[in-house]
């Protein structure tokens, strides 16, 4: 679709011949269709200012020709400062098979990576913003190699897609707060306001001390009125207890329930459903959520049916995309939505309806009755305008997207 990238400077103007999901159409069986009609969607000052029914001859809106409006994705688990995406292909090595290994490599090639990191850390952005996505969670190392460099070459890129992108930022001590002396520049990363949350990297395996550094941790999150977000890797009953030590702490410490999250934790991929749904209880109770980047390899597979059930906050992100950790990262935020319904079995329409939930961080236009509740008057404009009919769809097909609003400006997209 045509569309003259002109009007991303507009702050003011709206869109004609949008596709909006209206309800859900249901027979004796349970929901069988998605209803939806055309609307006009009036933008103004980065915010949904109307809905009002469609006028095909409105002059001067631009013409989204029958697109289904989403809200735009959110990548929840990224690291936008190390990816050796535009660079010539590159395959995984079969030297490196540890997060051991990984971190003494880190630590031969992030300083060479560094002086070309700004531009490619653009170039995956742009990569996400062709998929939809216009907000990401992105985790940035902190370590005695680099310092904070990775966090300046980040804050540069970003700052080059101001308006059309935005981020959280995860101050990660890749390396680990003890297994490299990463502790002090993760105190300094702490202070930063642009910071958002302090990481962890698997207290047992990289640290050797669980309740040390999670102790740190958490006290460093308390100190500077930050979240966390720690990886945790660890299987197997070291990995349960550094799960139930963080839950002990944030029940102790209410400022961080709701700010508390646990990375991968791929012990809980090997609990039986008993245990599952216990350590599912404890974790909605402390209010700390769980970031998935949907792994399956190995037989890996996560409980995210039995988190959801227990109301446990689940995030999704792609986490690598092209680097010397994984290759198989997509970036389509789509593609990790329908990868859950593929695992978890939900195809039908209502529940494919529900899985795009893990694409846009909770926002879905219907609720579970099928009332409309996105987009209202208000909603900031983050929109992806796609070739589908409804959500369902979008979701199964992985469809592609054709217009994407960041904050009421209109991104430029690939062709």
């Amino acid at each position: 679709m045509q569309v003259n990238y002109a009007e991303h400077k507009k702050r003011h103007y709206t869109l004609k011949n949008v596709r909006l999901e209206t309800g859900f159409i249901k027979d004796e069986s349970g929901v069988i269709a998605t209803q939806t009609d055309l609307f006009c969607v009036e933008i103004n000052n980065g915010q949904v200012s109307q809905v009002f029914a469609n006028d095909e001859q409105l002059a001067d809106a631009i013409d989204a020709k029958g697109l289904l409006m989403l809200p735009a994705f959110k990548d929840m688990h990224i690291h936008l400062d190390k990816t050796l995406y535009g660079l010539p292909w590159q395959a995984l090595s079969p030297k490196r098979r540890t997060v051991a290994d990984m971190i003494a490599y880190e630590q031969e090639i992030i300083p060479h990576l560094l002086k070309t990191s700004v531009e490619r850390a653009g170039q995956l952005i742009n990569l996400l913003q062709n998929y939809g996505t216009t907000f990401a969670r992105t985790h940035f190392n902190v370590d005695t190699t680099s310092g904070l460099r990775s966090l300046e070459n980040l804050e540069k890129a970003l700052n080059n897609k101001k308006g059309t992108f935005s981020a959280e930022l995860v101050a990660f001590p890749q390396h680990g707060l003890y297994y490299t002396d990463s502790a002090a520049l993760m105190k300094e990363a702490a202070q930063l306001p642009n910071v958002s949350f302090v990481g962890g990297l698997d207290p047992f395996s990289i640290d050797g001390d669980i309740e040390k550094a999670i102790d740190f941790t958490v006290q460093l999150a308390i100190d500077n009125d930050k979240g966390i977000d720690i990886h945790l890797h660890d299987a197997g009953e070291e990995g349960i207890r550094t799960i139930e030590y963080l839950i002990e702490h944030t029940l102790k410490n209410p400022p961080l329930q709701g700010k508390t999250y646990v990375s991968h934790a791929f012990a809980l991929a090997h609990l039986s459903q008993k245990a599952a749904e216990g350590i599912s209880e404890k974790l909605s109770e402390a209010k700390v959520g769980i970031v998935s980047s949907v792994p399956f390899r190995n037989k890996i597979t996560m409980p995210i049916p039995t988190l959801v059930k227990h109301g446990v906050e689940v995030l999704v992100g792609n986490d690598n995309v092209q680097d010397y950790w994984s290759t198989f990262g997509t970036g389509n935020m789509l593609q990790k939505a329908k990868l859950i319904a593929e695992l978890y079995g939900w195809e039908t329409e209502f529940d494919l309806s529900r899985t795009l939930r893990f694409a846009t961080k909770g926002t879905l236009p219907l609720d579970n009755n099928g009332a409309m509740q996105w987009p209202m008057t208000g909603d900031d404009a983050d929109i992806a305008l796609v070739d589908a009919s409804c959500s369902a769809e979008a979701v199964s097909r992985m469809s592609p997207v054709n217009i994407l609003i960041s904050k009421g400006n209109m991104v430029p997209l690939k062709s």
